[in-house]
């Protein structure tokens, strides 16, 4: 199937065409062809399978262009409301449309400038709410979207939603679309959706199939020593980290750039323009590793992260979605890469069983395997470099104080050094170790009364709340 089965407007076409979409992603597939029937649509999909076109390319193709905001879209955070309006514009910019861009913390009158000349607004809810009550917009939108709805209930907006649909008209298509579906989002597509279609991926499609995913047993001591052997070992050009707490993320940040990684900090306490600088820098390589906690790194739309590291795992399920969906992007392949020690053992094998897919366990590589490999890569590096004429006048000037094998171990040596291995032999724990834990978490399953294991060791009862 391709984009031209759509039949869509031949300017919508002519973007699709620049853009260099070939193949509809399975969402689109199976969401277009009935928004673009007019019926209320409610569709499940994790990130980075094309969610935006997917509501985008049908909503703008049954837009009349008649000087009013006929669409819609509510997204949870500024970067998505940002990115989310560029890729409509892109889009329908060959139709003329303009589109408005709407959140907190930016200029009241330039955002209501930008909606009188527009046919698409997208806006967060806070301040689209605060518009809306204050009277200092009408909307009368055709088309009302719901972008990542369970990240705007994860984010305490399911309130600001509900208010907003009481001052949107009722002769309206409403689409919802969330990679989760927590019983109050089901809950408020009842309320808001008119006989919707139901488009669901399977139970063990929650996660996205492009992206492998590993765990390391780890002890807690070792969180540090494990992450720096991974990044070394597995060399991400992009990754991001993900921690519980904005102090976890100062603190790592400090830590890596101590290790000469190139690294910065993304969390809820820093300003806007803060925020704004690093995602930019971050997006055009100049940083190679951004670390972040979930909210901060909500909306992130960047589709060339090659890894997602956990420093520690999330508490629930659809956080570790959410997570690891940040890499896989627009049909790459990804890795997602969690590190646990053995008391979050049951944790992970809980995430594992509710995503439905397989977290394959690995060990730390060790010191010697890391220098085996680094020796691999400076070895196919060196025979794949061409021979260049500022080279030759090096050797030559080298030649006049020694012989060319001196000066082969010299240059090698130097080489050497810069790749040397930090580090202890060992980290981690072994896949035998790991088979066992699995197999102690198992026999605890079956036998939950018997005495305590490894996994609850430590964690027994004081005399004075012990019952008699």
């Amino acid at each position: 199937m391709t984009f031209q089965d759509f039949n869509l407007k031949p300017q919508i076409q002519k973007a699709i065409d620049l853009a260099g979409f070939k193949e509809p992603s399975p969402i689109q597939r199976e969401s277009i062809p009935v928004i673009l029937t007019g019926r209320d649509i409610v569709g499940q999909a994790h990130t980075g399978t094309g969610k935006t076109a997917a509501f985008a390319l049908p909503m703008l193709n049954m837009l009349e262009i008649n000087d009013e905001v006929e669409g819609l879209i509510i997204v949870p955070t500024r970067e998505l409301a940002t990115q989310v309006s560029d890729e409509v514009f892109r889009l329908g910019k060959f139709l003329g449309i303009k589109t408005a861009t709407v959140y907190g913390g930016s200029s009241y009158s330039r955002q209501l400038h930008h909606i009188e000349s527009a046919s698409v607004v997208v806006a967060t809810p806070g301040r689209l709410l605060d518009l809306l009550k204050s009277g200092k917009i009408e909307l009368n939108p055709s088309f009302v979207v719901l972008d990542e709805a369970d990240e705007m209930l994860d984010m305490g907006f399911l309130d600001d939603i509900k208010a907003i649909f009481e001052f949107l008209p009722s002769n309206r298509q409403t689409m919802l679309f969330s990679a989760t579906m927590p019983n109050e989002i089901k809950e408020l597509a009842s309320k808001i959706l008119y006989n919707p279609a139901f488009i669901s991926i399977t139970k063990n499609e929650v996660t996205n199939e492009n992206i492998k995913q590993y765990y390391y047993v780890v002890d807690e001591r070792e969180r540090d020593e494990a992450l720096i052997r991974l990044l070394d070992y597995k060399a991400p050009s992009k990754a991001i980290i993900f921690c519980r707490m904005k102090v976890e993320v100062d603190r790592l940040n400090e830590f890596l750039n101590a290790q000469g990684i190139s690294a910065k900090g993304l969390h809820g306490d820093m300003q806007q323009r803060q925020r704004e600088d690093v995602i930019q820098s971050f997006k055009k390589g100049n940083t190679e590793i951004l670390i972040a906690t979930d909210v901060a790194a909500r909306g992130l739309d960047i589709s060339d992260v090659t890894h997602v590291f956990n420093y520690h795992i999330p508490f629930d399920p659809q956080s570790y979605v959410h997570r690891i969906g940040r890499t896989g992007r627009a049909g790459r392949e990804g890795i997602a890469i969690s590190l646990v020690t053995p008391h979050e053992f049951k944790q992970l094998l809980r995430i594992q069983k509710a995503v439905g897919s397989a977290l394959i366990n690995k060990e730390i590589p060790t010191s010697s395997e890391l220098k085996e490999k680094k020796q691999n890569s400076t070895l196919e590096r060196v025979l794949a470099t061409q021979i260049s004429t500022e080279a030759i006048e090096l050797i030559n000037l080298l030649e006049a104080q020694t012989d060319l094998s001196t000066i082969a171990l010299k240059l090698a040596s130097m080489v050497i050094e810069d790749e040397k291995v930090a580090g202890r032999e060992k980290i981690g724990k072994s896949k035998k170790e790991i088979e066992r834990l699995i197999r102690q978490f198992e026999n605890e399953k079956r036998r939950p009364n018997r005495a305590r294991n490894s996994f609850t060791r430590g964690q027994r009862k004081s005399p004075r709340t012990r019952r008699h």
